[in-house]
């Protein structure tokens, strides 16, 4: 694994669909994001599937994380993806956590989430995670 230093740097919109009111656990991602060295876009509460898009497509963004407690994962993240695909900018890598049970994990993945992070995730398997999965064309 490369250092942080020397990574390449990723746009990643970090979003919180729906109207779950609770944006520490995002806030805490998007810090960890940013302090290994990615621009990260917060967009704040209550978006909806359609504004995360648009603000990843006009910000020209690797990745979308969206954090989910509400209990509407499936539709929001089946919804996010069907918009990626019509807008043709579906190589946004998708990703995400929340309080999502175990057993809806596999149908969002099969639906096109590249990887679900369960509550309690440190923040160092999030930043890992996107570190051994983006940065194969960093500058050595």
């Amino acid at each position: 694994m490369t250092s942080s230093s020397a990574h390449r740097r990723l746009r990643i919109v970090v979003g919180k669909p729906g109207l779950d009111g609770h944006d520490r656990g995002a806030k805490i991602v998007a810090r960890a994001l940013r302090d290994a060295g990615h621009e990260v876009i917060y967009t704040g509460l209550h978006q909806t599937p359609e504004q995360i898009v648009e603000t990843a497509i006009q910000e020209d963004a690797d990745l979308i994380g969206l954090s989910v407690l509400s209990g509407a994962h499936m539709t929001l993240f089946t919804k996010l993806l069907a918009l990626l695909k019509e807008r043709d900018a579906d190589d946004i890598v998708v990703f995400g956590g929340g309080i999502i049970p175990t057993e809806d994990i596999p149908m969002l993945m099969e639906a096109g989430v590249a990887k679900v992070f369960t509550p309690g995730a440190p923040t160092t398997e999030i930043t890992g995670w996107v570190a051994e999965h983006f940065d194969q064309d960093a500058p050595n």
